[in-house]
């Protein structure tokens, strides 16, 4: 059975105002960077349940925006991939959500979530049959190129000639220091 359809999430990023819009409101952004492939963003999740921290990059040429999230605990995963239409006009990008979704387990795994959105979306009349088309698209071609390159993202980057940047943080700090510490142990 699918899910109850709901309307192609559409939000904003007004890079001026340092403002991303959202359908549950507008919440200020730390960092805006326009690159070679987009644009990057990072902001905080203030009272969020399972997410201090958001990085994303915004790859309009590939439909894609590329999100980093650092949670209160454990890690979920290490890369949440966004099947995306990306516009720009002027300093507004905006980002239409077409509902499939990669989730990256970094040199393990993808797997595309949120299918049966895609499908109750469609059936509602909130997609065409040209976006339904691209998703799809999008979502399986991108699986297949991350498969090539190990479901490691930077190896797919490279062969895309691409090269994007991310904040540190304290976990990734914490794993490298586990991994120095057992390394230095093991020698």
């Amino acid at each position: 059975m699918l899910p109850h359809a709901h309307p192609v999430k559409v939000e904003r990023h007004d890079v001026q105002a340092k403002c991303h819009y959202t359908n549950t409101g507008v919440r200020a952004v730390k960092t805006y960077r326009e690159t070679s492939a987009g644009l990057y963003v990072a902001r905080d999740f203030v009272g969020h349940p399972r997410i201090r921290h958001w990085q994303a990059h915004l790859l309009p040429a590939q439909h894609l925006v590329v999100c980093r999230y650092a949670f209160h605990g454990r890690r979920e995963h290490d890369y949440y991939i966004d099947v995306a239409q990306i516009s720009r006009e002027g300093g507004v990008w905006s980002v239409r959500d077409l509902y499939l979704d990669i989730v990256l387990h970094d040199g393990l795994g993808a797997e595309i979530a949120d299918t049966d959105e895609l499908l109750a979306a469609w059936e509602a009349g909130f997609l065409t049959s040209d976006e339904l088309r691209q998703a799809i698209e999008v979502a399986h071609g991108t699986v297949s190129e991350l498969a090539r390159a190990e479901y490691t993202l930077n190896h797919w980057l490279t062969a895309q000639d691409l090269r994007l940047e991310w904040q540190s943080d304290v976990q990734d700090e914490q794993r490298e220091q586990k991994v120095e510490i057992r390394q230095t142990v093991l020698s």
